[in-house]
């Protein structure tokens, strides 16, 4: 039987842990292994339990998630922690990143965007609140050649840049099939077909295509 994602919790609202542990362990792959109020107090149960997954709030009483972020690295560098803040300024998700997060969501996010994110990382993937995508772009990502990436996308069918431009929007595959009336299936092969059409590897390089051809728009 498949072991499940040990995840610690760690945020100074009683009430939010809570909700995070009836939510979490509600999923049949997840249990929540410990929770935690301070940042020194994070650092100590993470010793202990040597959880997969870390949900950290950035703002807690004594030493900061933000603060504790490189310890935590060193005490499980295997885990994955995942920002979960009130935090939407530009300033905390990059000092976040470049502190060895590895994804950032706001909480007023639904539950929903929560559970993809927490999937994301733990799939090694770098996971970003939609509106703040710009930002990861703009800092991490090169610009690519515009003329020889705008003729790749025209040589997208209707229904692949259509995906594109809706994976790129922060909707799942879900959401996807529900507004353009397809299977599940049929979007995700849309989304993989249009992405290796474009060369591109994740869903970070695919908002940064668009964003950068004006093919979205943020506002």
């Amino acid at each position: 039987m498949t072991q499940p994602i040990r995840i610690l919790l760690a945020d100074d609202h009683a009430v939010l842990r809570s909700g995070l542990r009836l939510l979490l362990n509600g999923q049949d792959r997840f249990q929540v292994v410990g929770e935690a109020a301070t940042g020194t107090e994070t650092i100590t149960q993470v010793e202990k339990l040597q959880p997969d997954l870390i949900l950290l709030d950035l703002s807690m009483p004594g030493l900061s998630g933000m603060d504790s972020l490189p310890l935590l690295r060193k005490t499980a560098p295997s885990a994955r922690i995942l920002i979960l803040t009130m935090h939407d300024d530009p300033q905390y998700l990059r000092r976040a990143l470049k502190s060895g997060a590895a994804g950032y969501v706001l909480k007023k996010a639904a539950d929903v965007e929560l559970l993809s994110a927490i999937e994301a990382v733990l799939r090694g993937e770098m996971y970003i609140h939609p509106a703040l995508t710009r930002v990861l772009l703009d800092d991490l990502l090169p610009c690519p050649d515009t003329s020889t990436e705008l003729n790749a996308w025209e040589a997208l069918s209707e229904r692949e840049q259509e995906t594109l431009r809706l994976v790129a929007l922060g909707y799942t595959s879900a959401d996807i099939a529900e507004k353009l009336t397809l299977s599940v299936k049929t979007v995700e092969t849309y989304r993989a077909r249009g992405m290796e059409k474009l060369g591109l590897r994740n869903r970070a390089a695919l908002v940064r295509f668009v964003l950068n051809k004006g093919l979205i728009s943020t506002e």
